[in-house]
């Protein structure tokens, strides 16, 4: 796939004369609804076996080969036998797609969200997935799980698409994560047995193959606490059964010490060398309840994963990547209406209805709008689209991570799947 970016005046059918393919291609890749209704800023994914370059002022074949990850030869070879020594500004030049490495790629299923259609969202993308997080169950103090009915379903999807399903565990009391309920767990042994029981009998009962534990708001008090009971589970996981699975759900550090009810009970150095794999969630950068900003800044994700690399093995790193946006009623108060959710699709369609063009920030590489709705209000919508996925693509493969995966299932994200399947081949455990 090669991302264009529409510009002032452009139709799709110039577009698709530009890459001499049919104008049904683009729509049918990207889901476009009105394709007549192109809007200024747009990405649009353009199905090609490479990808078209422009020469820019500093450029050379090496620099060009780095980027792309294409031999400097095969780039001369698609082009005519290029001359290195004459490249000129503004010259076109065709690069031919590089070898894909292969990752692992898991995406979180919030049966609250999706309810029924939870198991055809599987279904939908499960050739992308290596795993499917079913999300969750809530963990009592008493160390009881509270059910979660409708699983079946997502399960058995998973197993038709040959995508392993985890089993979260979350330490959620009325609608937040408890910090009481952690302690209450991981400083009582029996308590953490009953659960450990649990937990192995509904793998069993329901065919979950692994554990995903989603513990936040720890606080500093349960550091050690959760590292003892991630070696307990581990333990008892594989001597049930070698192939199950420990995986945990991490806030995104920078640093160890890094204050925060949020960040202090988990600590990255010892967690990694328990668990076999660790899922970072890294977004939230821009929440519902905080000002406008990208929800998944590439600077900000960079500098948590190079953090996790100084401490973690990269083939136990999962990088977060968020399948959603928000939509700010400004101005922000604190406390205030909290921003509406949206999918990636929702991005150019406000933009349509407004007539306002998307705009890319190039140090968060996201996009993003403003708008004045009916009733006179100022909005401001951050979301990703196809240029910002690319660039959290970019950044797994430069630092040679296990995979990547996702929060959550559930909104129209066309153009990620399509992105997924040109840059990597998903590894598949069963």
């Amino acid at each position: 796939m090669q991302i264009h970016v529409v510009s002032p005046g452009e139709s799709l059918f110039r577009i698709a004369r530009l890459y001499n393919i049919p104008v049904s291609d683009i729509i049918e890749i990207n889901q476009l609804d009105n394709p007549a209704n192109l809007v200024v800023g747009q990405t649009l994914l353009i199905p090609t076996t490479g990808l078209f370059y422009t020469i820019k002022p500093g450029d050379s074949l090496y620099s060009i080969s780095k980027r792309y990850n294409v031999t400097v030869y095969i780039i001369q070879r698609a082009n005519d036998y290029l001359d290195p020594s004459d490249l000129k500004v503004g010259t076109r030049i065709f690069i031919p797609s590089p070898e894909k490495p292969i990752v692992e790629v898991a995406a979180y299923v919030d049966l609250e969200i999706t309810g029924e259609d939870s198991a055809a969202y599987v279904e939908e993308v499960g050739d992308s997935l290596t795993y499917i997080n079913v999300f969750s169950y809530q963990v009592n103090e008493d160390g009881m799980l509270t059910p979660l009915d409708g699983v079946e379903p997502v399960i058995n999807a998973a197993y038709s698409e040959r995508v392993a399903p985890l089993m979260v565990i979350t330490n959620i009391d009325d609608g937040g994560f408890s910090i009481d309920t952690a302690t209450a767990i991981l400083n009582d042994e029996e308590v953490q047995d009953k659960l450990l029981d649990e937990i192995i009998a509904t793998m069993k009962e329901k065919g979950y193959l692994g554990v995903d534990f989603d513990f936040e708001f720890l606080g500093a008090e349960n550091r050690q606490p959760y590292i003892d009971f991630l070696k307990k589970a581990k333990k008892r996981l594989k001597d049930e059964d070698e192939k199950y699975t420990l995986s945990v759900a991490l806030a995104p550090k920078i640093r160890d010490d890094q204050v925060g009810i949020l960040y202090e009970g988990h600590d990255y150095k010892a967690i990694g060398e328990i668990v076999d794999f660790i899922f970072i969630m890294t977004y939230e950068w821009g929440w519902s309840g905080g000002p406008p900003r990208a929800v998944a800044p590439i600077n900000e994700v960079r500098r948590v994963m190079e953090y996790a690399l100084d401490n973690i093995d990269e083939d136990k790193i999962m990088m977060g990547i968020p399948l959603y946006g928000y939509d700010w009623t400004l101005p922000y108060v604190e406390g205030g209406k909290f921003a509406k959710a949206i999918g990636f699709t929702q991005g150019p369609e406000l933009a349509n209805k407004y007539n306002v063009e998307i705009q890319y920030d190039e140090k968060s590489q996201s996009p993003f709008l403003t708008y004045t709705d009916e009733e006179g209000k100022q909005h401001e919508v951050w979301f990703e689209d196809a240029r910002s996925l690319q660039a959290k693509f970019d950044l797994v493969k430069e630092l040679g991570l296990r995979g990547f995966f996702y929060w959550v299932l559930g909104r129209e994200t066309p153009q990620n799947w399509e992105l997924v399947e040109d840059n990597f081949i998903v590894n598949k455990i069963i």
